[in-house]
C-alpha cells in the first residue's frame, strides 16, 4: 500500500479507468485536485471560460470519442450549479460524462459557507449517481462506481463533489491493485429475437428505426448488415443520425414533426411493422401517437428497462444493448435469409427510394437577402462525406436536419432532448479535442452563438480549429414562428442598428443586424468571414477551412439571411406545413 492523498488517488484511477481530457477552471476548492493533475502528469486539461461550457466540452468529447469519458471540473457553489445544463443534456441523451466538484470542508457543509451549496442533492436529477464523499476512504470507490454506472446499461453522467478537507486526507491506495469493475449490459436472447423476427416476416412494409443507442453501442456496421440482409429500409432518429449512410440505398430519410424529410415521413405514414432498436420514440421524432402509430405494429429494443413502453405500448419490448440485439438479429436474420424464409420486399424497397428520388424541399435560391437554404445546399458542397456537424437548437438546427448529409456515426453531434443555447460552440471544441484531424463544422443560428461565444477564445488560445457557420437573421426565429399560434411576434427580435459598427465602416454587417459578431470574433482571438450574396458561401467556406488549418483557431463563417423564414413544421407527421417551395420532381 501506498500512502497518499485522496486527489493523488483519484487521478490515478481516472488514468486507469482511460478518462484523460478534462475541461474545467480551478479555484480555491478544487486546487487541491488540480494540484494532484499537475503532479501525475497523464490528464490533459483544457481552461474552459465558464463551467457551463467545460460540461458542454466534456459532451463534445465523449460524443465524439467512442469508449471515452470527458471529464468537467470546477470548484465549489456556482461552478456545480453551473454544469447543471450540461448534466442534463448529457443524461437526457445518454451521453457519459464526470463532473468534480469541490466542496466546503464536511463540518462546514451545515453552516451556509462561502459557496457551499448541496450540489449532490441538485445534480440528483440529471445525473445516474451525485454523491458528495465525506470519507476519505470512501474516495476510491466513489470513482469505481462512478465509472461502473456511466458504462452500464444506459449510459449517462455521474457527480462526484469533493469537500476540500477530504482531498487533503491521505490514505492507503495501491494503483496497481485497482481494477475498473464489470460493466453490466443486458443482452436480448435467441427466443426473444426469434419472436421479433416471426413478427417481422408477417409484415408487407417493414422499418427498422434506428436511435442513438446504436451509435452509442458502436453497432452501426451490424445495423447496415442487418438491413442489407433483412432488405429492410431504416429510418434514423435525430439521435441515430449516422448509424447508415445517408446514400445507402436502405436509408428511408428521417422521421419526424421538424428535423425530418417528406420522404422520411411519407415512408413511414405507408409502414405497416416498425422494428425500433436504441431508440426512445421521441415525441418531435413522432407527433401525435395515434397518427404514428395507426396501421402498423411495433417492436422495442431498448438497453433500459423503463424504456420499454414509457411512450407507448409495443407490441413485443426487449431489453437488451442495440450490439447485442443486432448481433443476434444478423446471425438469426442471416439463417432464415438462407433457408428462403424472408419475403421478398423488393417491391417496397423500390417505392421507398422512389419516394427518396422525388420528395425533396428546394434549395438553390439566388434571393438577397439569403434564404437558409441555400447555405445548407453549398455546405453539402463544401464539405464532404468526413465531416463532423455540431449544431444545438433552432431553425438552424432543424433546417440542418433537412438538408444536410451525414454518412458516418458521431458525424451529427446533437443536443436532443435538452436542447441547451450557447451548447454548439463548446461541444465543437470538445469535438475537436477529441479528433483534431476531423473536418469539424459548427451550426448555429445568431442567439445560440451568442450564449457561449466567449469560449472562442478556448479555441484560440489551445489551437482547436474548427469552422461554425452562423446563420445570421437577427431573430429568435424557431420562437417567432412558434408564436404564429399566438398571432404575435413578440420579444424575438435581436435587431438594432449598431452605430459603431456603421461608424467604422470596417464590417459587412448590413444596418439592422445588431451584433457585429466579425469584430467580436476577432477580439477573441478567432477569424471571421462575412457572407451577403449566395454566390459567396461557398467561397467563404472553402476559405474557412483554409484559414482554420493555417491559424489553428476557429473560423466563423456569418451568412445574413432573410429577417423571416418559416420553415417546414408541423404537429403531425401527416401534416408538416411546406412553408417554402418544393423542389421539381425528376422527369421520367
Amino acid at each position: 500500500m501506498t500512502r497518499m492523498r485522496t486527489v493523488d488517488a483519484a487521478v490515478r484511477i481516472l488514468q486507469i479507468e482511460g478518462a484523460t481530457q478534462a475541461f474545467g477552471l480551478p479555484g480555491a476548492a478544487i486546487n487541491p485536485f488540480y494540484s494532484a493533475m499537475r503532479a501525475h502528469g497523464g490528464i490533459r486539461h483544457v481552461l474552459a471560460r465558464h463551467v457551463e461550457a467545460a460540461s458542454h466540452m466534456a459532451e463534445g468529447y465523449t460524443r465524439a470519442a467512442p469508449g471515452n469519458i470527458g471529464v468537467c471540473i470546477g470548484t465549489s457553489g456556482p461552478a456545480g450549479t453551473d454544469m447543471i445544463t450540461g448534466l442534463y443534456s448529457a443524461s437526457a441523451d445518454s451521453i457519459p460524462i464526470l463532473a468534480i466538484t469541490g466542496q466546503a470542508p464536511v463540518n462546514r457543509l451545515h453552516k451556509e459557507d462561502f459557496q457551499a451549496v448541496d450540489i449532490a442533492a441538485i445534480a440528483a436529477p440529471v445525473t445516474k449517481m451525485a454523491m458528495t464523499v465525506r470519507e476519505p476512504g470512501q474516495v476510491p470507490g466513489a470513482f469505481a462506481q462512478a465509472f461502473h454506472l456511466m458504462r452500464s446499461g444506459r449510459p449517462g453522467p455521474v457527480l462526484i463533489d469533493l469537500p476540500i478537507d477530504v482531498q487533503l486526507a491521505e490514505i492507503d491506495f495501491d494503483p496497481s491493485a485497482y481494477a475498473p469493475l464489470p460493466v453490466y449490459q443486458p443482452a436480448a436472447g435467441p427466443a426473444q429475437i426469434n419472436k421479433a423476427l416471426d413478427m417481422l416476416q408477417t409484415a408487407q412494409r417493414p422499418l427498422i428505426v434506428a436511435g442513438g443507442g446504436v451509435i452509442n453501442a458502436d453497432a452501426c456496421d451490424l445495423l447496415v448488415e442487418l438491413a442489407e440482409v433483412l432488405n429492410v429500409p431504416v429510418v434514423p432518429t435525430l439521435m441515430g443520425w449516422g448509424a447508415i449512410p445517408d446514400d445507402h440505398s436502405l436509408a428511408a430519410g428521417m422521421v419526424g414533426l421538424q428535423t425530418a424529410h417528406r420522404y422520411g415521413n411519407a415512408t413511414m405514414l405507408e409502414s405497416d411493422f416498425v422494428l425500433g432498436i436504441g431508440n426512445r420514440w421521441a415525441n418531435r421524432h413522432t407527433g401525435g401517437l395515434d397518427t404514428y402509430r395507426r396501421g402498423r405494429r411495433f417492436v422495442h429494443i431498448d438497453i433500459e428497462p423503463t424504456q420499454i413502453g414509457r411512450v407507448f405500448p409495443p407490441d413485443l419490448g426487449i431489453v437488451s444493448d442495440a450490439g447485442a440485439a443486432l448481433e443476434l438479429l444478423v446471425a438469426l436474420g442471416t439463417a432464415r435469409a438462407a433457408a428462403g424464409a424472408l419475403p421478398d420486399w423488393s417491391d417496397w424497397v423500390r417505392a421507398c427510394r422512389h419516394r427518396k428520388q422525388t420528395l425533396h424541399r428546394k434549395t438553390h435560391f439566388d434571393d438577397v437577402p439569403i434564404k437558409p437554404q441555400r447555405v445548407y445546399e453549398e455546405m453539402n458542397r463544401a464539405f464532404g462525406r468526413d465531416v463532423r456537424y455540431v449544431t444545438a437548437i433552432g431553425l438552424s438546427q432543424i433546417a440542418g436536419g433537412q438538408f444536410l448529409n451525414v454518412f458516418k456515426p458521431r458525424h451529427w453531434i446533437n443536443c436532443g432532448q435538452a436542447g441547451p443555447l450557447g451548447w454548439t460552440v463548446p461541444a465543437a471544441l470538445g469535438v475537436v479535442t477529441a479528433d483534431p484531424a476531423a473536418t469539424v463544422v459548427g451550426l448555429s443560428g445568431d442567439y445560440d452563438f451568442q450564449f457561449l461565444i466567449e469560449e472562442l477564445a478556448v479555441g484560440a488560445q489551445f489551437n482547436l480549429p474548427y469552422v461554425h457557420v452562423v446563420v445570421n437573421n437577427s431573430y429568435l426565429g424557431l420562437i417567432r414562428q412558434a408564436q404564429l399560434n399566438f398571432d404575435m411576434d413578440y420579444c424575438v427580435s435581436l435587431a438594432f442598428d449598431n452605430i459603431n459598427a456603421q461608424e467604422s465602416g470596417d464590417t459587412d454587417l448590413p444596418k439592422g443586424y445588431g451584433v457585429d459578431h466579425r469584430s467580436v470574433v476577432e477580439g477573441l482571438g478567432c477569424k471571421a468571414i462575412q457572407v451577403t450574396e449566395p454566390s459567396g458561401i461557398g467561397p467563404a467556406l472553402s476559405r474557412a477551412q483554409e484559414l482554420a488549418r493555417e491559424h489553428k483557431v476557429p473560423v466563423v463563417v456569418e451568412v445574413f439571411l432573410e429577417r423571416v423564414t418559416n420553415i417546414a413544421m408541423g404537429t403531425e407527421i401527416d401534416n408538416v406545413i411546406e412553408y417554402n417551395e418544393l423542389a421539381a420532381l425528376p422527369a421520367d
